[in-house]
């Protein structure tokens, strides 16, 4: 027989830390340009933008739903709801964002403030949230959020690339 999967089962934690830690080198790198790497810029943010959108979407609909779920403390569910505030501010900085010329000095300023919101928004999860969800769910739990966290990513992949075509 052969193998159906030669990647062992991930948890949710370990795969939305994945994705942080993928958009915080795009940011990193869009950072770095300069306005004559136009194509760059514009080229990191649709992936940056692509990104953000399938992560915001699985987090809202299956992760951040279980942590709401298992919570039992005020302070939990006060993540859950500044996490769900965080999203909407990105959501709000973004299409103006794309709006800004990639040749311009203010599209470096943009590319500043977007790395910083989403490092603090990442930094507060792993710090704060993935510890509490540690212990108010079991590792099966966390792997079966794994497991759906990544076929919703996948569906959504493929949605996109339907889209662009």
């Amino acid at each position: 027989m052969g193998k159906t999967n030669s990647t062992p089962p991930r948890d949710a934690i370990a795969l939305l830390t994945e994705d942080h830690q993928r958009v915080r080198e795009l940011l990193g790198e869009m950072e770095e340009t300069t306005e004559r790497a136009v194509s760059k810029r514009e080229e990191l943010l649709a992936t940056i933008e692509q990104e953000l959108e399938i992560h915001t979407k699985i987090e809202e609909d299956i992760f951040y739903p279980a942590f709401r779920d298992a919570a039992k403390k005020k302070d939990d569910k006060d993540l859950y709801y500044e996490a769900l505030e965080e999203h909407h501010v990105v959501d709000m900085v973004m299409p103006e964002f794309k709006e800004t010329k990639a040749d311009s000095e203010e599209f470096g300023a943009k590319a500043k403030v977007l790395k910083d919101l989403v490092e603090h928004h990442a930094g507060e999860e792993e710090k704060e949230m993935f510890p509490r969800a540690k212990k108010l769910m079991d590792r099966e739990q966390l792997l079966d959020l794994g497991q759906q966290l990544v076929q919703a990513k996948a569906s959504l992949m493929s949605e996109g690339a339907k889209a662009r075509r």
